[in-house]
């Protein structure tokens, strides 16, 4: 590194240096809820267990830091301070899309009134300009556009502008990635603190009864029915009057101001609707039963006045007396239960039982709502989110009634049993009775805070305010299930409960009992110990306590619940002291109160042990003996005098005593070890005892051992709750030299046993949480804050030789102190812990691992270990320490050699959870090195040999468990996920600590372990991925790398300006040196270890094939991700010149992008099937050009300038089929690519470019243009159209990234709580910036947008506005350096297309004016440097680039607008000197006008004719060109241009009318008929419109028709015999075609410059047409069509020889052939309405007919309706009136001013002969030119009448043009009519009749019901106007007129041919019935017979006259009768005649 120059020192300095270390050990003090620490009571010397226990709750936490994380990436987002504000940086990006979207809603409002439909035949010319440019106001030119400039002056201009005002960190516009990839976060354990549950205030507002006579009393506690369970302790409160308070002030001495809480806070850990809130009332004791007690509040009223008010002061007198004597004493009065039901929010419970249960044991660390970061998965233990928050406002509960207390039911089980009752039924009340009265209750959610607050042990909450209000209490919970929450405060409480007392067989006098409870430290009665807790409204202390009492019940049951406070030391004579009384309630002469019945004790010790559990002790009648307690009661040894006992020495009172204490362990496994621990450290006397057996000296070494194996035995509760103790003495005992009874004994290997199987147990358990790592929380917690080196003890059993060590003094233990002595220790600690300066030193540049690393001799380093591990001295002295002896262990020794040496099961474990060891060796070895003398600590010999041998065995075993693991079946690949991910952390971690050559050996022996033993690709890279993501997180990735080695790569010089190495020469060695800067090459492997080996693993993943390799690939991109993002961030990477640097590290990864270029998701095609362009309108009208666009590879609906099927797109790669990345990934690796590109040395990717060969530079432009279509703006709208993949992501996603990120900053940022240390506010807003990141996150837009706010919106839009500006500028600069790289080069025909796709894709997208301001820039640039390249060989993108820049003109952007019109006009002018003629941009601008208007529908025609008004000016401006005809050229283009416009504004007019905007389309398209390219751009432009209508068929045929227009001009060209001759050729697809022939003479000839050089006027253009065509048939249902138009494609394909195509084509064929076979009638065509328009209100409309061809289904009402509504809309519904018949209109009865529509329902009309042709049902829906409809009426003017009155008229229309056509309407030009006589009418209706029944008969398969209908109809006997009525009328007699003779015969024929066609339904009929329809048939069968019958005579009887032979008669001809097909006998007739 000696040879670096300057700035390379002074970069990686920057960094963040190495020689210093990067760990540092802190103190943190713990926070402590109260204001002073809970401490055991002072002056008194504790045990050595209790001493421990206090010194592990008060002592500070150890972290460990990392010192450089300060500056690390999440913490200071780059210079703005945080991430909340960095929006604020950003200039608001302008998007036309969006301004539009502001202004379109006004436009749309108020009808649009007659303008619809004025002039529409457009009878003026339309190619005149409608209204003259020149009035117009030209725009703001650009200044010099028209100067001469040097086309390379031009070109730095631009790259001035765009360098200026650039976004510096492009990653911080990037959402962030995916966080489910992010390993590299390792999560901060939780700190462990004290458990608190769902808290809920209670607060106690009023008690009331209806009398107040005397004090009452209440107690509060909380019970879960279904458990059965007691689940809080009490809380004491009274609202009693002072006046009351009077009543008893002779039994209160002092009243404390604890005592007189009115509201308390409960906590409930496992919420449930079965808890209760029991609320029990207690009075002064008096005489008589409860139930007299209550009497009068059952029965008088104080309200009532009068008596009840006498009776209520006589009752307060009598009350004051019994407080006077008995105010001491208790008895039961009332009580109520709460349901608490409804706060527990019932539903969430129910679905979250199953999580809650286990939960709160989870939480490592108890009570989360006091940190911010809590996690999701703790759902129990926050109010809020159990729905106790939503519902859960403060809630006034008011009781109106009171249960009466029973006295024979008083115990706790009778309580379970009525709330029971009371829960199913609330049927207490007619069991037991209720006393009215009220009491208020507030319940509510208790607050995070909450002030003047008392915990269970009295101690003040923070904050305590000095002006005391009455204070709140903490009730402490008893919870229903264990909690596995790790102790951290001091509490040492007992409750006492008596239960029941049998004294039945006692004495009369035994009757009114109470128990005195006492706590007594001797047997003197002054040895009551005050550590009672007091009640309400008295001391906070007692020294005794009375139960209430029954009245007159020999055996009571008692619910007194006694709180002790325990003294920390307890000793043999600490005991429970009760005393039973008589209470006489009389007043009897000079008697005493209490008359005494008898003791009884509890010893509180047993065996040195806590007594608790249930006792049923005996009672004793007389004063007890000496020394009594000493022995429990039941075991008293026989005395002298005997004691008398009640029964005989029978236990008679029932008690339970309960602890709650972090001091008790309450388990004998724990007890016997901490009591074996301890008598190693302290002095003791053997044989000691522990529980019940006795241990001697010489047994002590077993025990000790057969203990520790039995810890893991214990119950995990206590396990739990006393895991930090426990384990800090197992750590103790595996280090600590121990001599017992002379002997060495060492406990190393079964202590570390313990631990492994503790930390086994704790994982496995199902009831405690892990990280998402898998790390039991636990744990975790305990490795970051509680442990320690363990404390070698000074008074270690001193019988060992040798001098003991002294600990290092930070590590003091509190020895035998008083606690003020503790505290001061501690802030004696705090002062050593901070000052501790890190030494500041100059820059070593020497650091030995470097030096090796750079001497790339990696290989070989391995060689010999001691050659470069320095001597065998194994430890540096401490400076403070005392020399230490040869026995000292140090603990990361003793650690590694354990886990080295471990066998079996054990060591099995110990790989499995190695996180854990690994956590404890860094810990460990962080102090170790923390305490060494700073000065001599080289890397190198800061550990032993031996040490560093271990950690590298321990690191070859676990990665051989990996590939073991990996080998297995799918279960255990996640656990060896798990050990990988911490084995990366273990190393991680190492690079901070040892030399850092010796952890990159591990890391290469990890990767060539793990490649030796898996062959399945996928899993190997993945694990290989997380392994590598995880070490390059490491804040001195950088350096580790040397980055800064590749300086002397690009020439050296002192500051890499742009202009110093332009300047340098480019040798040879030099070129070859800069293309393998871009390729991953060996040399770069050496030189950066990590990056190398991380581009390793990515090019394989993106090389893999196989299953599951497309998550593995995401997670290898979202690696290299993350790291650039994480640079990028950096505030110590904000130089540029530091920037470049890092991104020449990365340059290799350019060559892999490269790579991959097939594989990368195509946006284009993407889009481009979404119908992408901005012109392809809404999504609703997207369906149907995704049918188009099917296989269409030429032409995409008449947008020419989509093309950007895939296909096309990546021409430079060869045909491989590659696994596709999807889009995430790919945008991920894009944005990457990206931003090398934009922080790399620009120069030196300019000369990369001049040497690489044009295939590869193809690949870049093909990159650049697949990032394009991938930064594209979406808009606000769209921020929930997020990619697919994310809203698949399950919510638990969600909660671990929650949970990743709000609780743990990542192994870059694990700086979170630190930072947070006073004095460090540069990072305000750091959760903020938490929350920032995470909203960018994908799965937080899918799911979360409804709740987002407008801001949060309007931010997430201005920063995406800003990406997508800052990614497109980039690729312009690219484009730029590839232009300016490769104007050299002879390859830049070529490229320029290249260039230019991108250019033009990048103008199709959604950009901002800021962009396209630059990106005009440089169009101009290259019009002017390449223009005649362009107008030559880019035909193609020359027509692309034109309507991308004209439809720029019509933008509403005044910006966009005035670069667009420059941008053009140099087109023009360019193309104009290129070949002073510029035909062809005039064609191609026209028709890219064209095909603007037709389609694009945000399409302004005032912005647009104001570009053309500007351009108009450039030209008359342009001096240099006046002299040429160019000007005049110019304003000819304009013009026409104008008129364009103008049909355009026409067509907005009719947007509403379709049938109209057609109609319009159709006259442009006509008008073009002389310009076959704007002809055909209108007819695509039309296909389009009614594609998106689903007019499939008329979509086609106007493709038919510019087909034909195509081989018109075609023909006119060469001859070819296969290729069809002009429109002639397409007559049998449709009659109307021959409108495209071109024989008008005034048609152009086709070789005329820039006319028909459209890409469709070739032979593929008219395949492609075709092709098209067949497609929307084949949509639209017309196979028969399909199978014409292939009739012309099939020669032009074998002409062609394209025998794919053919065999798509025959395939086709063949699926349209069987449509026909299969669908045939099915199909529905067209269904057909002759609309009519009269009044004048219509305009050229007024009495036109049209034939309107609707969709197959549409009935009359729907078409009327939308005529109706849309004409409505024009005039005002009250002018439109829809005409209801179809009679002939009489004009003169219209009223003037209105609009009339007359509407018919029309039929297809063929004559006799055409039907002979038409046979299909296809035939008779083709082609049709004649429509009919029937008119019925009777000549006196009604429409309908008797049979023998009806006529009817028929009218035939004939349409101008063959259905289908390119429209929907067609005029009508011609209309016959003719009338049917009534005798007709009777003929025609007959004829049908018996079609009907023959079709019936025919069908096969026969359908019974239908032919059952038509019989039905024809010989019912009941059809009106039937068969039988019609023969009567017309044939009953001959008619008198001879004229009327033929009708007559052909009736009575049509009647023959019935009657025998209702024969054949009738037998076929009894073929096809069931035997449920015999009578039926019979019905039919008598009804037919009947029909038959009686029309007989009228059949057989026929007209002589017809039958003689012919004669002559004058005969006039009549109208109604001149068809011929009617009358052939009467033209015989005549012309006889």
């Amino acid at each position: 590194m000696t040879h670096l120059n300057s700035l390379d020192v002074e970069l990686a300095q920057e960094l963040g240096d190495f020689t210093d270390d990067d760990l540092d050990v802190v103190f943190t003090p713990k926070e402590c809820r109260t204001l002073q620490p809970s401490l055991p009571e002072e002056g008194v010397e504790l045990d050595p267990h209790v001493r421990d226990c206090v010194q592990t709750y008060i002592r500070e936490w150890l972290i460990v830091n990392r010192k450089n994380q300060g500056n690390s990436e999440v913490c200071g987002f780059t210079k703005t301070g945080s991430r909340k504000d960095f929006h604020k940086t950003l200039q608001k990006q302008t998007f036309e899309s969006e301004t539009l979207e502001c202004n379109e809603p006004a436009a749309q409002t108020g009808p649009c009134r007659l303008n619809v439909l004025c002039d529409v035949s457009g009878k003026g010319s339309l190619t005149a300009c409608g209204f003259d440019l020149r009035s117009l106001q030209p725009d703001q030119r650009l200044e010099n556009l028209l100067q001469l400039v040097s086309a390379e002056d031009f070109e730095k201009q631009n790259e001035e502008a765009r360098r200026t005002n650039r976004q510096a960190e492009l990653f911080a516009l990037y959402p962030s990635v995916d966080e489910e990839d992010a390993v590299e976060i390792r999560p901060v354990p939780e700190c462990p603190k004290e458990h608190l549950g769902n808290r809920i205030l209670v607060k106690v507002l009023t008690l009331k009864f209806e009398i107040e006579i005397e004090p009452l009393f209440a107690s509060i506690a909380l019970y879960d029915v279904k458990e059965r369970k007691k689940i809080s302790e009490n809380f004491h409160c009274d609202l009693n009057s002072d006046q009351f308070k009077g009543f008893l002030r002779a039994h209160t001495p002092l009243v404390d101001p604890s005592s007189q809480a009115r509201s308390a806070v409960f906590s409930v850990t496992y919420p449930s609707p079965d808890i209760y809130l029991v609320v029990k009332i207690e009075k002064v004791l008096q005489q008589g039963e409860i139930a007299d007690c209550a009497e009068p509040y059952m029965v008088i009223k104080e309200s009532d006045g009068g008596k009840s008010k006498e009776k209520v002061e006589k009752l307060k007198l009598q009350a004051e007396s019994f407080c006077q004597r008995l105010g001491k004493y208790r008895m039961p009065f009332a009580w109520a239960p709460i349901s608490l039901a409804s706060f527990f929010n019932v539903s969430t419970l129910d679905r979250e039982v199953t999580d809650v249960e286990p939960v709160v044991g989870r939480s490592s660390v108890g009570e989360r709502r006091l940190s911010q970061s809590r996690r999701p998965s703790e759902r129990a233990l926050s109010l809020e989110e159990n729905g106790v928050g939503s519902n859960f406002k403060a809630t006034t509960m008011n009781i109106n009634s009171f249960f009466k207390q029973e006295g024979d039911r008083l115990s706790d089980e009778d309580l379970f049993k009525f709330l029971a009752d009371y829960k199913r039924s609330s049927s207490l009340q007619r069991r037991v009775k209720s006393i009215p009265g009220s009491l208020r209750l507030e319940i509510s959610a208790a607050p995070e805070v909450t002030s003047c607050c008392l915990t269970p042990e009295m101690l003040p909450v923070r904050p305590f305010p000095e002006n005391r209000t009455r204070p709140l209490k903490e009730i402490l919970e008893f919870p229903i299930r264990e909690v596995y929450v790790p102790h951290t405060v001091y509490r040492n409480l007992l409750y006492v409960y008596p239960q029941r007392l049998n004294f039945a067989n006692k004495l009369a006098s035994a009757r009114n009992i109470t128990i005195k409870i006492q706590f007594m430290c001797g047997e003197d009665p002054s040895n009551a110990m005050p550590v009672i807790f007091g009640k309400s409204n008295g001391p906070e202390f007692l020294q005794e306590v009375y139960t209430a009492i029954t009245y007159h019940n020999k055996s009571p049951d008692f619910y007194e619940e006694v709180k002790i406070k325990l003294p920390a030391k307890l000793t043999v004579n600490h005991h429970l002291l009760f005393t039973f009384y008589h209470i006489s309630c009389q007043q009897k002469q000079g008697a005493s109160v209490e008359s005494l019945l008898g003791y009884s004790w509890l010893p509180i010790l047993l065996n040195e042990r806590l007594q608790t559990g249930s006792y049923c002790l005996p009672v004793a009648l007389e004063k007890l003996p000496p020394n009594y307690s000493m022995h429990s009661a039941e075991k008293v040894p026989l005395q002298n005098p005997p004691i008398k006992w009640a029964e005989g020495h029978k236990g008679v009172f029932n008690i339970e005593v309960q602890a709650v204490s972090s001091v008790h362990t309450q388990d004998n496994h724990l007890e016997k070890f901490f009591t074996l621990c301890h008598s190693l450290e302290s002095q003791v006397t053997f044989p000691i005892r522990v529980l019940d057996q006795k241990i001697s000296e010489s047994t002590l070494e077993h025990e000790l051992k057969l203990s520790i194996i039995c810890l893991n035995s214990s119950r995990l509760e206590p396990l739990v709750l006393f895991l930090h103790l426990v384990l800090d003495k197992l750590f103790q005992l595996s280090v600590q030299p121990m001599v017992i009874a002379g002997q060495t004994a060492n406990f190393s290997q079964f202590a570390f046993e313990s631990v492994v199987a503790i930390a086994n147990s704790l994982h496995n358990s199902k009831d405690l949480s892990k990280d998402q790592h898998g790390r039991n929380c636990l744990l975790a917690s305990y490795v970051h804050y509680v442990f320690r080196l363990p404390e070698l003890q000074r008074d270690t059993v001193p019988k060992s030789g040798g001098t003991t060590a002294l600990p290092d003094p930070r590590y003091h233990t509190y020895g035998r102190t008083s606690a003020a002595a503790v505290s001061s220790k501690l802030l004696q600690v705090r002062a050593m812990s901070s000052s501790n300066p890190d030494l500041a030193g100059t820059h070593s540049a020497t650091d030995e691992d470097v030096k090796n690393i750079v001497s790339s001799k990696i290989a070989d380093r391995n060689c010999s270990r001691m050659s470069y591990y320095g001597s065998g001295n194994n430890d540096v002295p401490c400076s403070t320490a005392a020399p230490r002896p040869a026995s000292k262990k140090h603990f990361h020794e003793e650690l590694a050699l354990q886990m080295v040496v471990s066998t079996g099961m054990v060591r099995e474990t110990v790989f499995k959870y190695a996180w854990f060891f690994f956590e404890l060796l860094v810990k460990s070895m962080a102090q170790y090195v923390h305490n060494l003398d700073k000065r001599d600590s080289f890397r190198r010999t800061r550990f032993s040999d031996r040490f560093q041998d271990d950690i590298t065995t321990i690191v070859n075993v676990v990665t051989s468990e990996i590939a073991a693991l990996l080998v297995k079946p799918q279960k255990e690949s996640e656990q060896a996920e798990k050990i990988n991910i911490s084995l990366a952390f273990f190393l991680y971690d190492l690079l901070s600590l040892m030399d850092r050559g010796f952890v990159f050996n591990l890391i290469k022996h990890y990767c060539n372990q793990l490649s030796a033993k898996l062959n399945n690709l996928p899993t190997l890279i993945s694990m290989r991925l997380e392994f590598l993501r995880i070490l390059c997180s490491h804040e001195h990735y950088l350096n580790l790398n040397l980055f800064f080695m590749n300086a002397d790569t690009a020439p050296a010089s002192p500051c890499p300006s742009i202009s110093s190495q332009n300047s340098s020469s480019c040798s040879s060695f030099q070129d070859h040196k800069i293309a393998s800067m871009f390729d991953l090459t060996s040399e770069y492997r050496q030189q950066h270890f990590l990056t190398g080996l991380l581009f390793t693993e990515l090019a394989a993943a993106l090389d893999t094939e196989g299953e599951g390799i497309s998550k593995v690939q995401r997670k290898a991109v979202s690696a290299i991700h993350s790291l650039l993002s994480s640079h990028d961030l950096d505030p110590r990477c904000v130089k540029p010149e530091m920037k470049v640097k890092i991104a020449t590290l990365y340059l290799p990864l350019v060559g892999i992008i490269l790579d991959t270029l097939p594989q990368l998701y195509d946006f284009t095609a993407a889009d481009a099937r979404g119908g992408k362009s901005r012109t392809n309108g809404s999504d609703e009208e997207q369906d149907g050009v995704s049918a188009i666009n099917q296989n269409v590879a030429l032409a995409i609906a008449g947008n020419h300038f989509n093309l950007k099927t895939s296909g096309t797109m990546l021409s430079s790669l060869p045909y491989k089929q590659y696994n596709v990345l999807n889009a995430d990934t790919t945008r991920n690796l894009m944005i990457c690519f990206l931003w090398i590109m934009k922080n790399a040395d620009q120069s030196l990717i300019r000369k990369w470019i001049a040497d690489l060969p044009s295939m590869q530079l193809n690949r870049i432009l093909d990159l650049l243009f697949i990032c394009v279509s991938c930064f594209e703006y979406k808009g606000k709208q769209s921020s929930d159209k997020v990619s697919t993949q994310v809203l698949q992501k399950s919510r638990d996603v969600k909660a671990r990234l929650e949970e990743a990120l709000l609780r743990g900053e990542g192994a870059r940022g694990e700086m979170m709580r630190r930072c947070r240390t006073p004095g460090n506010d540069r990072f305000p807003g750091l959760n903020e910036n938490l929350r920032w990141r995470k909203e960018q996150t994908h799965w937080r837009q899918a799911n979360e947008k409804l709740d987002k706010t407008k801001a949060e919106l309007d931010q997430e839009a201005l920063v995406s506005g800003n990406l997508a500006t800052e990614a497109n500028l980039i690729i312009l600069d690219m484009q730029e350096n590839i232009i300016q790289a490769s104007s050299a080069l002879d390859c830049k025909d070529s490229l320029l297309g290249g260039v230019l796709k991108v250019l033009v894709n990048s103008l199709s997208c959604d950009q901002s004016t800021t962009y396209l301001t630059h990106c005009f820039a440089t169009l101009r640039a290259l019009i002017a440097k390449f223009g005649d390249l362009l107008f030559e060989e880019e035909v193609e993108q020359c027509a692309d680039l034109c309507q991308r820049v004209l439809h720029h003109c019509s933008s509403s952007m005044d910006v966009t607008r005035s670069q667009a019109c420059a941008t053009l006009y140099l087109l023009m002018r360019f193309s104009f000197g290129a070949t002073s003629n510029f035909a062809r941009v005039k064609m191609q601008v026209t028709m890219s006008l064209a095909s603007l208007v037709g389609k694009a529908p945000d399409f302004n025609e005032e912005h647009l004719r104001r570009s053309l008004r500007t351009i108009l000016a450039y030209s008359e401006e342009d001096t240099a060109m006046q002299t040429t005809p160019f000007p005049t050229q110019v304003e000819e283009l304009l013009c026409n241009l104008n008129s364009i416009l103008y049909d355009t504004v026409k067509m907005r007019e009719f947007q509403e009318d379709p049938e109209m905007l057609m109609d319009l389309m159709y006259r442009i398209a006509k008008s073009y008929q002389t310009s076959p390219d704007l002809r055909l751009t209108w007819l695509q432009n039309m296909a389009e419109k009614h594609t998106k209508k689903k007019c499939f068929t008329e979509a086609a045929m106007c493709l038919v028709h510019a087909a034909a227009l195509v081989a018109e001009y075609l023909s006119m060209l060469e001859d070819h015999s296969y290729l069809p001759v002009g429109s002639v050729s397409f007559q049998s697809i449709s009659s109307n075609v021959l409108e495209e022939s071109a024989i008008s003479e005034d048609t152009l000839s086709p070789d005329e410059d820039g006319v028909c050089s459209g890409r469709y006027f070739t032979e593929c253009g008219l395949v492609g047409l075709l092709e098209q065509a067949a497609e929307l048939f084949s949509t639209g249902g017309l196979y028969e069509t399909v199978n014409e138009v292939y009739k012309l494609v099939i020669p032009i394909l074998e002409a062609h020889r394209d025998f794919r195509k053919l065999t798509s084509t025959h395939d086709k064929l063949q699926k349209a052939f069987e449509n026909i076979i299969s669908k045939d009638h099915k199909r529905m065509f067209g269904t057909y309405f002759r609309v009519g328009f009269y009044g004048a209100k219509f305009g050229d409309l007024d009495e036109q007919e049209f034939v309107y061809k609707e969709p197959a289904i549409t009935k009359l009402p729907e078409i009327s309706h939308r005529l109706e509504g849309f004409y409505g809309q024009c005039f005002g519904a009250e002018f439109v009136e829809v005409i209801k018949d179809s009679a002939p209109v009489d004009k003169s009865k219209l009223d003037p001013n209105k609009a009339y529509i007359q509407i018919t329902f029309v039929e297809p009309y063929f004559d006799e002969y055409e039907m002979k042709d038409r046979v299909t049902y296809f035939e008779k829906n083709f082609n049709l030119r004649r429509f009919m409809y029937t008119t019925p009426f009777t000549l006196e003017g009604r429409p309908r009448g008797e049979l023998h009155e009806q006529y009817r008229r028929n009218t035939v229309l004939t349409t101008m043009h063959a259905f289908p056509y390119i429209k929907t309407r067609i005029r009508v030009i011609q209309k016959e009519e003719f009338v049917l006589t009534p005798i007709e009418v009777a003929i025609e209706d007959m004829k049908k009749k018996t079609l009907q029944l023959a079709v019936a008969i025919h069908q096969e398969p026969p359908d019974a019901k239908m032919l059952q209908m038509v019989l039905q109809g024809s010989v019912g006997a009941t059809v009106n106007q039937g068969p039988l009525e019609v023969a009567q009328v017309f044939l009953a007699e001959i008619p008198a007129d001879p004229k009327l003779y033929r009708h007559h015969n052909k009736l009575r024929l049509c009647f023959k041919e019935f009657i025998m066609r209702c024969g054949e339904a009738v037998e076929k009929n009894k073929r096809l019935i069931t035997a449920d329809q015999r009578e039926y048939q019979q019905e039919l069968k008598k009804n037919y017979n009947k029909l038959k019958e009686n029309l007989r005579p009228m059949i057989e009887r026929k007209i002589p006259e017809l039958y003689k032979p012919i004669f002559r008669a004058e005969s006039q001809k009549r109208d109604s009768f001149h068809r011929s097909s009617f009358r052939k006998c009467e033209t015989q007739l005549s012309q006889g005649s």
